[in-house]
């Protein structure tokens, strides 16, 4: 008996898909919830589960089309035989081989953390894990650190006699270009800056990081802090927590705050919920699992669906200064950078600071000039005397 495999429902907002990989061939056999495909969004890469036990019969949508939710992927043969694909018949030998070739890699590999993203990565492009360096403290080997390491190896064997690659864009990549271009062709954007001297917060981090690691497992960031203070400044400057629906203002009373995560397949904007009721290390924490679900291409629509105001940190990448652009349909979005000692005036007289350029990107249709500059400064009040954030008066 055969059965269709459906794309499934993946959020309000989306109405296809594309498939970027067949995880199994054709006669292959698979068990119940085994990940058949892997399905590309604008927004996240799953993989569809096999409904029940069986054999892939038939192939309908191949790799890097599109087809519609809804639609038919393959067709599954509900046979529970054990039979292997039907490409040929192995000896005795071979498959003894086969056994032996199998342990010894599985006995290899297996001291290697990694992510199941990073895994599939690695023997798409026979890529030995063990040569993957980590950028995690706990060594685990995630689907950035196999895609840096695939880039660093091309750099060295690129032909030379190749001066152009013509690469098809993803659906993420092809989803954010639209979308910064309808960003800055309906939205009337204006950017604001600022600086923010970050010696208060600095000492806070220094003296309690510690105290704050054995609490919450996780270190005392920046990013808690510029949470906190957006959360209050959107508080007390509520335009800039709105967005313009038809010809109405829809102001919300709720703080849902995107951070931008940069991954090797684009740019992400996970969302931390309710923000506002959410302590310092809970803060901390969110950010970091989000992060690495991120990087790991684990990410679900909740995580991605809504989103009021967004921060994005361009100072991880050593950015003095940029004028980000906003996510449609917010208002709003804060543009962090990196820190460095300037001279600065303080009393009358020059001294070293560390000192952060600030930028808010905002759309003028809704936020006057005076809300945005109001809003800007308050956040750099509350980070310049961050006693207002640690005891929440």
């Amino acid at each position: 008996m055969s059965t269709e495999l459906i794309v499934p429902t993946l959020g309000e907002s989306i109405t296809e898909a594309t498939v970027s990989k067949w995880l199994k061939n054709i006669g292959d056999n698979f068990e119940a919830d085994e990940p058949l495909v892997e399905i590309e969004t604008d927004k996240i890469t799953v993989e569809v589960p096999a409904p029940h036990a069986g054999s892939l019969k038939e192939i309908k949508v191949s790799e890097g089309t599109d087809v519609e939710i809804g639609g038919i992927l393959g067709i599954l043969d509900e046979s529970k035989g054990k039979t292997s694909s039907p490409k040929k018949t192995e000896t005795k030998e071979e498959k003894i081989k086969e056994e032996v070739k199998a342990v010894k890699i599985e006995t290899k590999s297996s001291p290697t953390k990694s992510s199941p993203s990073a895994r599939k990565i690695a023997e798409e492009n026979n890529i030995k894990l063990e040569d993957v360096s980590s950028s995690r403290s706990d060594g685990r080997i995630n689907k950035e650190d196999v895609v840096s390491h695939l880039s660093s190896s091309n750099k060295k064997t690129t032909n030379k006699g190749e001066r152009e690659e013509v690469v098809k864009m993803s659906k993420i990549r092809q989803t954010i270009s639209k979308r910064l271009k309808e960003a800055q062709n309906t939205a009337a954007i204006l950017t604001t800056f600022n600086e923010i001297d970050m010696s208060k917060v600095m000492e806070i981090r220094k003296s309690k990081n510690q105290e704050f690691q054995s609490r919450y497992e996780v270190k005392l960031g920046f990013m808690s802090f510029f949470v906190k203070a957006v959360v209050k400044s959107l508080q007390e400057y509520p335009a800039v927590n709105a967005e313009i629906k038809d010809e109405n203002i829809i102001y919300k009373n709720h703080f849902d705050i995107g951070i931008a995560v940069g991954t090797e397949k684009g740019l992400v904007v996970p969302i931390l919920k309710d923000a506002d009721q959410l302590s310092f290390g809970e803060i901390e924490t969110k950010i970091i699992d989000l992060s690495t679900k991120a990087k790991d291409g684990t990410l679900t629509m909740d995580d991605l669906t809504g989103g009021t105001f967004t921060i994005s940190n361009g100072g991880v990448y050593g950015s003095m200064l940029s004028t980000p652009i906003i996510n449609r349909p917010q208002s709003g979005i804060l543009g962090m950078h990196n820190i460095q000692k300037r001279a600065v005036v303080v009393n009358d007289e020059i001294v070293i600071r560390p000192m952060m350029y600030v930028a808010l990107s905002y759309d003028h249709r809704i936020i006057d000039g005076k809300e945005s500059v109001g809003f800007l400064v308050k956040v750099k009040e509350l980070l310049e005397d961050p006693s207002e954030l640690v005891l929440g008066i």
